[in-house]
C-alpha cells in the first residue's frame, strides 16, 4: 500500500530519528504546525499500512519505522519500471539516459556503476 505525500513527509521524519514520540514529531515540523490529533491520525493509519509501530512507555508511544527508507523506495522504483516501462530496465534506462539531459561525465559514470555491478555478479 502506498502512502500519501502526508504520510511519506511524516516518515522521512521517522526515518531520520530512528525513534520518536508523538510531541517530537510535531514540534519537527516547520510552523505553522498540524495538530497533535492529525499527526496521531497520519501515524495510526501509516501503523493500519504496515510501515510504523510502536512501543509504549506509560501513557506515551514511541514511534518506529518498520520499512527501511531503501526498501519503501525500491517498491516504488520496481512499480514505475512495471506502470511504465513494461517491466523493462532496458526501456527504463534508455528513457533515463536521453530524457535526463545528462552530461557525458555523467554517463562515463553511470557506465561505471554497471560495468561494476555486473562484474560483481
Amino acid at each position: 500500500m502506498k502512502l500519501s505525500r502526508t504520510e511519506e513527509a511524516l516518515m522521512n521524519m521517522l526515518w531520520e530519528r530512528k525513534r520518536a514520540f508523538l510531541k517530537d514529531l510535531v514540534e519537527a515540523h516547520p510552523e505553522p504546525r498540524p495538530a497533535p490529533t492529525t499527526i496521531a491520525t497520519l501515524l495510526k493509519r501509516m501503523s493500519e499500512k504496515g510501515y510504523v509501530d510502536y512501543h509504549t512507555h506509560g501513557r506515551s508511544r514511541e514511534y518506529f519505522p518498520t520499512v527501511t527508507k531503501k526498501a519503501y523506495f525500491a517498491g516504488h522504483f520496481n512499480k514505475l519500471i512495471s506502470n511504465f516501462f513494461n517491466d523493462s530496465t532496458a526501456q527504463f534506462a534508455s528513457f533515463f539516459t536521453r530524457e535526463a539531459d545528462l552530461s557525458k561525465e555523467q554517463l562515463e559514470e553511470l557506465k561505471a556503476l554497471i560495468e561494476e555491478e555486473i562484474k560483481r555478479k
